[in-house]
């Protein structure tokens, strides 16, 4: 509980923490709103396919004129990574393929690593963090996202001795949303596409929060940060509100809907009908604990925590999250405590790619929230062969798919390159 005070400190010393941003969307420039009143933190340089852009999205959150001049733009993640005095580089820019690189940059460059980028993440996240512990850099998740939130509830039930049943997140699910696309999202939203485009939203990454991908995603992230097992036949979303996190998410041998112990899943805030859930946790996280023995379940109830009807299970959730605006806690931990808010530590989950719709060989994948595929969330073990979404963006179909089937590594004309190299060779360990 000092982390501002070391900041504040570092600042006065004339040593603030220094970080390099990848990439000015949403997630960069909630995180850019908060820089101002946080003593002891810079934001050195900004990288960003469109600097002009960056330099708009810092005064739309309130930077003066002082600070932007003060601030390196750049459209290259390669000279961030590389600007004198830098720290910790923050992977904003949600492109795996470009994550992975910079993060490697930035760990040969001898730089901590904050990765917002949950898409690289996912999918060669225990390599870069052994990279990173060789280099003595950390690499972490990025606080105030759903992985690294849970990660830390996950932590503290941990290390005050309890079980963890399960851990996640809510969100607003409904089977058909499997098969939306860029096309139609924005009705889901209850927006038109010419207020969406007025607000700047983009079509497809909002599609991938909507059609299950980007939940499949942090699932992922979660277990492969926290050791926990990702479900057999994908996140089922179970309709849940608070109350009932206790009663629901617990092992169906006791009477609950998981099919075994320390599972990740994601919750819906609508039942199945469209109706709204009851106390739903749409914007949430949670950890549902399991007592270790008689003493401490009588406490549970002793304490008001919601708990399942055997009062062995309880719940514990927190209702929001901020996203970027939590970032700076990631990025102050690295640089002073030299810890990470969660970091990937084996592959235990991967996340496959379905066909929405049929699709022709020679036909171009489009990747996570587009037209041709969502993201399934499956244990490794299960999937070695599937196609992550990760490498589904931008290379053909080598053979006819028909809608719902999961995509093979050999359905895709992929490039032979490092990060596949690297992506074969953690599932198959």
């Amino acid at each position: 509980m000092n982390l501002s005070s070391l900041a504040r400190d570092a600042g006065e010393r004339g040593t603030p923490v220094r970080a390099a941003l990848i990439g000015a969307g949403k997630f960069g420039s909630m995180f850019l709103s908060q820089v101002p009143t946080i003593a002891g933190l810079d934001v050195a340089v900004i990288a960003d396919l469109d600097p002009d852009r960056a330099r708009a999205a810092c005064r739309a959150v309130g930077w003066d004129d002082a600070r932007i001049a003060a601030t390196q733009f750049t459209d290259s993640g390669a000279q961030a990574v590389a600007a004198d005095g830098v720290d910790v580089v923050i992977e904003a820019t949600g492109n795996p393929l470009a994550g992975i690189r910079h993060a490697r940059a930035a760990i040969a460059a001898g730089r901590h690593v904050v990765m917002v980028n949950v898409e690289a993440d996912v999918l060669v996240g225990p390599a870069l963090a052994a990279e990173a512990r060789e280099a003595g850099v950390v690499y972490s998740m990025a606080y105030g996202d759903q992985p690294a939130l849970v990660s830390e509830m996950v932590d503290w039930a941990r290390a005050t001795g309890f079980r963890v049943a399960a851990a996640g997140k809510g969100t607003k699910y409904l089977p058909a949303y499997h098969s939306v696309t860029p096309d139609d999202v924005w009705s889901h939203y209850g927006l038109t596409p010419e207020e969406a485009a007025r607000a700047g939203m983009n079509p497809q990454m909002f599609n991938s929060f909507l059609d299950g991908t980007k939940s499949a995603i942090e699932m992922v992230a979660i277990a492969n940060a926290c050791g926990l097992n990702v479900p057999q036949n994908g996140l089922a979303f179970p309709p849940c509100g608070v109350d009932d996190l206790a009663r629901v998410l617990r092992p169906r041998d006791v009477g609950g809907q998981l099919e075994g112990p320390e599972m990740v899943e994601t919750i819906s805030s609508v039942e199945r009908d469209g109706r709204p859930v009851f106390r739903d946790l749409r914007w949430g996280v949670y950890v549902v604990l399991e007592a270790p023995n008689a003493y401490s379940a009588a406490c549970f109830h002793q304490y008001g925590l919601p708990v399942d009807d055997t009062g062995r299970f309880a719940a514990m959730y927190k209702p929001f999250h901020l996203i970027g605006m939590e970032l700076s806690v990631s990025v102050l931990s690295a640089a002073l405590r030299r810890e990470p808010t969660g970091t990937s530590r084996e592959m235990r989950g991967t996340v496959a790619s379905v066909a929405k719709r049929d699709l022709k060989a020679g036909e171009m994948l489009d990747g996570e929230g587009g037209f041709t595929v969502w993201g399934k969330a499956q244990p490794v073990a299960a999937a070695r062969d599937a196609l992550p979404v990760g490498l589904a963006h931008g290379v053909k179909v080598t053979r006819d798919i028909a809608a719902g089937e999961t995509l093979k590594l050999s359905d895709a004309d992929l490039a032979e390159d490092a990060v596949t190299e690297l992506y074969r060779s953690l599932v198959a360990s």
